[in-house]
């Protein structure tokens, strides 16, 4: 099977998404494929466990893509190892009144995870620089001073929403969370052949939405919006990785191979020592114990 290193899909200079392939052969068998992630998976739970004892990082996964990308049946596939206590998934919908009722980044901020736990958003807070960009009328629901109509909504207004979300990434990055952010790198005719999945298999039908086929149709402006929002925000302490997403089970690999050879460089997440006195009286625990 084809060797490959986290740094491989990491976004380090700026890039053209037109030019990346949706496609990577990893030179084996689907099942092979789907037997290394097995065993990939099965040492991110592994690590998952020291990180929860270790308790001083929280670790972020984002996921975005255009519909059908994957997204959940990567979650469901990459993180099935996981104890449950550690690692919570949130997808970012339609924002709430509640939601609304806050500054857009506040929905997310309260789903981060704490220290020694795994949080993945599905969407995530780019949503507000992908999403809204395309449909910049969506802004006037925020009901932000000085926004009054959409054409209000300018290049200046834009850049401003990308230093927020840079210095938000670098706030928590700061403070002990560990970012990955995914682009789940989808072709066009895929995304077709996957749609039309949804309609012809009746257990996928209620996967489908007319408003699919409606985004579809601004599938250029999207790609458009997050190249920019990809080379706009790959930094060290919270980069992209660009994952070829044609074929499923070669993404799911990717994503885990890419979390778990990244997070063994951090040779500080190891399970907490006892104490002196604690491992001293181990003995004396135990025939208590035996005791009884």
């Amino acid at each position: 099977m084809k060797t490959i290193h986290h740094q491989d899909f990491r976004v380090d200079n700026p890039v053209e998404l037109s030019k990346i392939s949706t496609t990577y052969d990893l030179n084996e068998s689907e099942k092979k494929v789907e037997k290394e992630l097995e065993k990939v998976r099965e040492k991110l739970g592994e690590l998952q466990d020291t990180l929860y004892a270790h308790n001083k990082y929280a670790v972020l996964v984002c996921l975005q893509g255009m519909d059908t990308a994957g997204k959940d049946s990567l979650i469901r596939e990459v993180f099935k190892d996981f104890n449950t206590r550690g690692i919570i998934v949130h997808s970012f919908k339609v924002p709430t009144d509640l939601e609304l009722g806050h500054d857009y980044l506040w929905r997310h901020y309260i789903a981060l995870p704490q220290r020694g736990k795994f949080g993945v958003f599905n969407r995530t807070h780019y949503e507000n620089v992908l999403v809204t960009r395309v449909h910049p009328e969506y802004i006037m629901s925020e009901n932000i001073p000085h926004i009054n109509t959409v054409e209000d909504i300018n290049d200046e207004f834009w850049d401003s929403r990308f230093e927020q979300i840079r210095n938000f990434e670098k706030h928590i990055a700061q403070n002990g969370t560990l970012i990955y952010k995914f682009y789940l790198h989808l072709s066009k005719e895929e995304q077709k052949n996957r749609l039309l999945r949804r309609l012809e298999k009746k257990e996928k039908n209620w996967k489908f939405s007319a408003g699919d086929l409606k985004e579809r149709k601004l599938w250029d402006k999207y790609q458009e919006c997050y190249q920019d929002a990809i080379n706009r925000t790959s930094v060290s302490h919270a980069p992209w990785y660009i994952i070829p997403a044609d074929d499923k089970p070669t993404a799911r690999y990717i994503v885990a191979k890419t979390l778990y050879d990244s997070l063994k460089e951090y040779e500080d997440i190891q399970e907490p020592e006892l104490d002196e006195k604690t491992k001293s009286n181990l003995d004396l625990y135990k025939q208590q114990l035996e005791n009884e």
